[in-house]
């Protein structure tokens, strides 16, 4: 794939996320469906790269819960059930809720909204908001990934803890590789995707938890009942 290859001036471990990058986007863009199968040598072979960054690239994205390990076989993309979508929706929302019960504590009162910092990091997730928004109304899945994975990791970044913003992003890349099977079956998805990110942000900026959690309670369960839906034929 361009952007991968061999030179000198990149590091084994950059390397390494740069093949995982590359095979998780594979993956969400429905090119890797669930199932498929493939070996470390194929994948190198691919890619043009030696088999240690591969190995190691697959061993971090079976890790992260998109690839299944076979002794045997070699790899495979997971398949998640509408089950497993559930779980995951149900650990998202916790974690979303953990993370804007922060804006209600003193832990959130040392970051002034005037310090200039602050102040840039909001206007970036505003604006991944804005792009994030408009993928969706023009039903471009693919985009909206894209925007919809940076909207929250930065969003969570805002938060101050890492160790949650990681595993919300973890959680979000799961709920997509489940919901892009099914979600590829439409022809037109526009009115079927989440919206909604601005409004978020704005809650959020103001306070409001009430509409804030509203917002995500909402998303949880129209989400849940359309992936529901297309499961079912």
């Amino acid at each position: 794939m361009p952007g991968i290859g061999g030179n000198g001036s990149v590091t084994r471990s950059t390397l390494r996320q740069q093949i995982a990058d590359a095979l998780r986007d594979e993956v969400l863009a429905g090119r890797l469906q669930a199932g498929r199968e493939f070996t470390v040598k194929e994948i190198a072979e691919q890619y043009g790269v030696s088999a240690t960054p591969v190995r190691e690239a697959l061993v971090d994205l079976s890790a992260q819960g998109l690839l299944e390990a076979d002794q045997h076989r070699g790899f495979r993309v997971h398949e998640y059930s509408v089950a497993d979508y559930r779980g995951i929706v149900e650990a998202r929302g916790l974690v979303t809720d953990g993370m804007f019960q922060v804006l209600a504590t003193d832990r959130a009162s040392h970051r002034d909204p005037d310090d200039p910092r602050v102040h840039a990091a909001v206007l970036g997730v505003r604006r991944r908001a804005d792009e994030a928004q408009r993928a969706a109304a023009a039903g471009d899945l693919t985009v909206l990934i894209g925007y919809d994975l940076r909207f929250w990791r930065e969003l969570g970044a805002l938060f101050g803890n890492p160790y949650l913003a990681d595993f919300l992003h973890r959680l979000r890349v799961q709920s997509w590789v489940c919901a892009v099977q099914h979600l590829r079956r439409l022809d037109d998805l526009r009115g079927h995707l989440w919206s909604r990110h601005t409004e978020l942000v704005d809650a959020l900026m103001r306070r409001d938890l009430p509409t804030a959690r509203s917002i995500i309670a909402a998303y949880d369960a129209e989400s849940l009942a359309l992936i529901e839906r297309l499961a079912a034929g």
